[in-house]
């Protein structure tokens, strides 16, 4: 059966949407965030605003569109008339319901933001998100207009279980956004990797045989390229090196396993393309800092 990358990486993050809140503002109006780490989300219900991530160039956001920033490093929204960047920024104020006011607060709101932060279960999240864009931008998507459609009205009515509600249909607007983000305008990440047919091909080899005992070589065959071609085309494209990216993804299956605790660290090893336990326990502690088994007694611990 073929395995689909995205869909394993989306399974092992485990995105939950929380702390979802709308926004209504008008007139001139700025907000700046610089926590890293933090995965941002912005659905734009009415009107429109301006988003600027540190190190690009600003992007308009419309109504409909879906903005995402997987690890924040530094972010401000906006009016559309941009504050002076010697101006202070605006100071929320919060309305009723949980709703928030930003710059002139008489007269009906020019813009109507539900904006958020997303946190993952994953144990390996910081390595698995960094395999994502930097800015996924999403405009023009039918089913994400759909969900917009949903979560619009979700968030504007006082309903009994609204925010369980909001907090799903935001997990499936996550994902959907994600794939529908796998173009070649995308910074180097996975998506843009399956956005390549020769790259995907070997994307999905390694997810579909992770055992394998892979080499640059045999991934360049997958391809249909030269190695040295490949492994230039695959660095730039995804952001890491092949075997890198094959490292990043072994862990990543060994730590839930791990996890899980329903498999020895032979089986373990063998699932995930060593050829004995003590070759996967150093290649483990090499990566994650500590051996395999204390890391599953640490995520027994923090399970309570």
């Amino acid at each position: 059966m073929s395995t689909d990358p995205l869909a394993e990486v989306v399974s092992l993050l485990q995105p939950q949407a929380r702390h979802a809140k709308v926004v209504k503002a008008a007139g001139l109006w700025r907000v700046s965030r610089h926590e890293s780490g933090q995965t941002f989300y912005c659905l734009i219900l009415e009107g429109s605003s301006r988003l600027t991530v540190m190190g690009q160039s600003p992007v308009l956001l419309q109504q409909g569109d879906f903005a995402l920033i997987p690890a924040t490093q530094g972010f401000s929204m906006s009016s559309m008339e941009a504050l002076a960047e010697e101006d202070a920024d605006t100071e929320p104020v919060a309305l009723l319901h949980g709703e928030f006011r930003l710059g002139r607060q008489d007269g009906a709101p020019e813009v109507i933001l539900l904006v958020g932060h997303c946190s993952f279960a994953s144990p390996d999240a910081a390595l698995l998100v960094s395999l994502l864009p930097q800015l996924l931008h999403v405009r023009g998507e039918q089913r994400l207009s759909a969900l917009v459609q949903l979560i619009s009205e979700e968030s504007r009515a006082q309903r009994p279980a609204r925010e369980v509600i909001l907090a799903h249909l935001l997990e499936v607007l996550l994902i959907e956004a994600l794939r529908s983000t796998a173009g070649s305008n995308a910074s180097p990440s996975l998506l843009r990797g399956l956005a390549d047919e020769r790259l995907a091909i070997a994307l999905r080899s390694m997810h579909e045989n992770i055992q394998q005992p892979w080499t640059v070589a045999q991934l360049a065959r997958q391809a249909a390229l030269s190695r040295s071609t490949f492994f230039e085309r695959f660095s730039r494209t995804v952001g890491i090196a092949p075997m890198e990216y094959l490292q990043t993804w072994r862990m990543a299956k060994a730590k839930k396993m791990l996890a899980q605790q329903e498999a020895s660290i032979t089986e373990i090893a063998e699932h995930v393309g060593y050829g004995s336990a003590s070759a996967f326990s150093v290649a483990f502690s090499r990566h994650v800092g500590m051996p395999p088994t204390h890391f599953a007694r640490e995520v027994m611990k923090a399970a309570g």
